[in-house]
This record gives structure tokens, sequence and C-alpha cells, in this order.
């Protein structure tokens, strides 16, 4: 019992979706920084990535009854998924020798916390040096998200402490605050890096086959991590889910910091679903 409680505490803690439909997003007023010098952009742009990283963490408390659905429609989908992760890790291993090993290997560099951060200070510095306003704002949104992703993630993979597939113990195994890298399984931080990287890139396009391009590749770290017996299929699933609402809740902040803004319609938040048929599960998401 104490097992399922932890299980349940830690998806609460890293499900934040934010409260998107609220609080007049349009009225909002952008302070001006066209005669701003780079230095002082460079100190405005660092305050927003932990001020948007702090906004994410405070949407709990401003939950709307939307928001507690999709809440509910991700703990019961992570559910789904926990009840039958011991089946997803046997079919993954079954047929890990037919995958790519430059797929693995992607998977392993991609998420990795000091790739992850170079590719992004690559983007925000790039923006800034050539005073490119739209870059720039990408820059603030990818490292906002992923420090505030990575830093939950952390948290929370030591608080519920649940074992890893390949250290033999098996799903329901949980050890909080186990120092042993074997019980580090929930969440997945490569996951999390990666799907917040491609869902803050994927913002920056309106055609949807593009859209899914990005979010292939965004899942290939979390799906490489399942193969290598480091990650159950619900510890990614739910990291996925993370990032994405994290993500969201940051770029209304920024909303409100900068001119630059990828959403001059209404939001909507898309939606994750499962589907199961044979030896086939299906992780779907609505745009």
């Amino acid at each position: 019992m104490n097992k399922l409680l932890f299980f349940y505490i830690a998806l609460i803690l890293v499900t934040t979706p934010s409260s998107l439909t609220a609080q007049n997003q349009n009225k909002f007023i952008v302070p001006d920084r066209s005669n701003k010098n780079m230095w002082q952009n460079f100190t405005y742009d660092i305050g927003n990535v932990f001020l948007g990283a702090g906004y994410a963490y405070s949407r709990p408390l401003y939950w709307q009854g939307n928001d507690f659905l999709k809440l509910g429609s991700v703990a019961v989908s992570t559910y789904g998924l926990y009840l039958i992760d011991d089946n997803i890790r046997n079919e993954f291993l079954s047929h890990k020798d037919d995958v790519p090993q430059v797929l693995l290997d992607y998977g392993w560099y991609a998420g990795s916390p000091q790739n992850n951060y170079g590719f992004t200070g690559a983007v925000y510095l790039t923006g800034l040096f050539t005073k490119n306003p739209k870059l720039r704002r990408t820059g603030v949104l990818l490292i906002s998200s992923a420090t505030a992703t990575g830093f939950l993630q952390q948290v929370t993979k030591s608080a519920t402490g649940r074992a890893r597939p390949g250290s033999g113990y098996g799903k329901n195994h949980f050890r909080p605050f186990g120092a042993d890298k074997a019980y580090r399984s929930f969440p997945s931080g490569h996951a999390v890096l990666t799907f917040t990287n491609a869902h803050v890139i994927a913002k920056q396009f309106k055609n949807i086959w593009v859209k899914a391009g990005i979010y292939a590749v965004g899942i290939i770290p979390g799906a490489s991590r399942i193969y290598a017996d480091a990650h159950w299929a619900s510890d990614v699933f739910l990291s996925w889910a993370m990032s994405y609402f994290i993500v969201e809740a940051i770029d209304v902040y920024l909303d409100k910091k900068y001119n630059e803004k990828y959403n001059d319609k209404p939001r909507s938040v898309g939606t994750f679903s499962l589907s199961f048929g044979g030896n086939l599960l299906g992780v779907r998401y609505t745009f």
C-alpha cells in the first residue's frame, strides 16, 4: 500500500498543468526592450528563466475544473501503463537487437543534461548575439523549461525511489530517498529533457506534419531508456506529460514578458491518450 501511495504522490507532484484559460492573457502589458543593451537583455532573460520555473511550480494553486480533468487523464493513463509495465518491458527487450544502435546512442546523448544545456544555451546565445527576439525568447523558454522539469524530476526520482527494471527488483519495489542508482527510475530524466525541447521547438511551427516529425524525434530518447532497461514505460509516459504541461505554463508566463509570442489565438491544451491492441501499445497526442 505504501508503494502505491508514493506512486500517487509523485504523480500529483510532477503533473502541473497550468490554468491556460484564465486571467485574460491578451491584456498583459509587455515592457519595451528595444533600447536595452546586450547585458541588460541578458540579465532580464536570466531573471525570467528562474521566474518562469517558479511560475510553473505555482500553477496548482490556480487550477480550475478543466485542469483537474487533465490531471485525471494523465493519472489514469499512467496507472494503466503501470499495470502492464512488465509486459511492455518484455516486449521491448524481445526485439532490442532489431533497433538500430544509432537510435539508442542518440537517445542516451540527447538526454544527457550537459548535452541538453549545451543545445539550449547555444539557441539562446545565438538569439542574444544576433538580436533575434524570437530565437532569444525560444532560448529562454528552453532553458527555463529544462531547469523546471530537470529539478522536479530529480526531487521526485529521489522521493519515490522506484527500482529500475534492470535492477531485478520488479516494478512494485520502492525505496524512498535511497542513494543507490538502482532506485531512481521514476520519472526519466532523459525523457523529460528531450521531450521538453521537442515541445518548445514544435511550438514554432504551424504545420502539423512538421510538428509530428519533431515530436517523433523527441520521444526517441524516452523509448531508448525502456530498451536500455533503465526505466519503465509508466516512468517515460509521465515524463512526457510533465514536460508538456510545464512548457505550457512557462510559455504563459513569458507571454507577459516578451513581445514575441507563439500563441496569438486562445490556447487549447492537447490531450494524451492510450490505445491497446494485441501486443501493441499506442500513445496518442491530440494537438
